[in-house]
């Protein structure tokens, strides 16, 4: 295969990124905690209410679902980013407060006032996200009472107990934070968390992230970093192609590292902007890996493409596909599933010219089946991680999506959550 015209800058520059231990908490001026309010079933208590706050002024940005149906949490905070920067975070779990109408929106808003109160802001200083089922109202009775005590335990060692509380059907927290040097002594950090295992979809995936930084960026530089950032990482997985109601990323930056202001066009720029990607691609990929009863964590790579446009559709086609996910589960590498998304993914293609690889044993050359045999091919996709590259040989744009498998127990464990739950609020006299 010949280089593609590779699209990220960040792919190919080389920084001496420092993994550290805080997560959100990692960047200097930044506070978490988490208590347990009985959100979902009052009787069983687990952490499902997380704050994260800034000691200081922070410039914020974020960047929402592009579902039509939003959740009653993702249109408060929309609207207060519009007003200003945030200082504080308030998310719950347990519950989307999504299709909840107008009593959905005064509870969100209920939350932002708690909040605001409970730390000396203003109302739009907060953002309020949340998960959980859609279509029940917020036992908001059972959660504002909580605040000042979540308010009151902030620390800069409760990243994971905030990570924990803003978990579904995660099976583990995700967590991830950086030290990033300049030079002379100086640096920064960029630290997050996010929750995803299902209704996970590119096109800002159906997930919560939370993301602090140190650095010293002006609101335009903050904005242009983000937006490539996303694109990068969350907007590049999928485990069932479905994009929720109440998507959110969230980036705060306080400016309190010990290092220079960052300019725009500067060298450091860069190194934020890929610093930024770091974190959420490692996020990004702990969501795919924990999907919902996944066994396999498959990386699609469309090379060779007509256009960026073109490669996008394939990858994200083939990696949407459910007979192939099938295929990934039963390990079985059938390349004939692969080539026919690929055909009606809407790209631009010659079926004569397309080559398949599965982890760089070709299964398909021009069009048709390899001499590759195919106890060699299996072998690869029994592993619980591997790659697909689809070279298109056409063009020189590629894209990337990471994706999983489909599984049995996928579909039973999405078989009755809804109707579950609502079971349990009637025999306990709640709805």
């Amino acid at each position: 295969m010949n280089a593609a015209v590779d699209l990220d800058p960040c792919s190919k520059k080389s920084v001496p990124f420092k993994s550290i231990d805080g997560g959100v908490t990692a960047p200097r001026g930044f506070r978490a905690a988490a208590v347990a309010c009985g959100i979902k079933n009052p009787e069983v208590l687990r952490l499902d209410l997380a704050l994260i706050t800034s000691d200081t002024p922070a410039i914020t940005d974020a960047v929402f679902t592009t579902n039509k149906v939003r959740a009653a949490c993702v249109r408060v905070s929309q609207q207060h980013v519009k007003l200003g920067d945030a200082r504080a975070i308030i998310a719950n779990s347990g519950n989307a407060n999504a299709c909840t109408g107008p009593q959905g929106i005064q509870d969100a808003k209920a939350m932002c006032k708690a909040t605001a109160e409970a730390l000396g802001l203003k109302m739009r200083e907060v953002l309020v996200c949340s998960t959980g089922i859609i279509g029940m109202n917020m036992p908001i009775q059972r959660i504002t009472p909580r605040v000042s005590e979540v308010a009151a335990k902030l620390s800069p060692t409760g990243n994971e107990d905030a990570a924990r509380a803003i978990m579904t059907s995660d099976t583990k927290p995700k967590i991830y934070a950086i030290e990033v040097p300049l030079g002379k002594g100086a640096s920064f950090r960029v630290g997050g968390i996010a929750k995803g295992a299902g209704m996970i979809c590119p096109n800002m995936a159906t997930m919560l992230s939370f993301i602090t930084t140190d650095a010293k960026v002006s609101r335009d530089e903050l904005k242009r970093a983000m937006r490539f950032a996303v694109d990068q990482s969350f907007n590049r997985i999928t485990i069932d192609g479905d994009t929720s109601t109440n998507d959110t990323v969230i980036v705060m930056s306080n400016g309190q590292a010990e290092a220079p202001a960052i300019k725009k066009g500067s060298p450091e720029a860069e190194i934020f902007r890929c610093a930024l990607q770091k974190v959420m691609m490692e996020l990004a990929k702990m969501i795919v890996s924990d999907g919902e009863r996944v066994t396999k964590f498959v990386e699609i790579r469309v090379v060779h493409a007509r256009t960026q446009a073109d490669a996008r559709k394939a990858a994200e086609t083939v990696a949407k596909s459910l007979l192939v996910k099938c295929s990934f589960n039963g390990s079985d590498p059938n390349w004939g599933r692969i080539i026919h998304a690929v055909g009606y993914s809407g790209a631009r293609i010659k079926e004569e010219l397309i080559d398949i690889y599965f982890n760089g044993l070709i299964a398909c050359k021009g069009g048709l089946t390899s001499k590759t045999a195919v106890s060699d091919l299996e072998k690869v996709v029994k592993e619980p991680r591997f790659t697909v590259t689809i070279d298109l040989n056409s063009g020189s744009a590629n894209h990337t999506v990471y994706t999983t498998d489909l599984s049995e127990a996928y579909v039973d464990f999405n078989s009755s959550e809804y109707a579950a739950a609502l079971h349990a609020k009637r025999q306990k006299g709640l709805v």
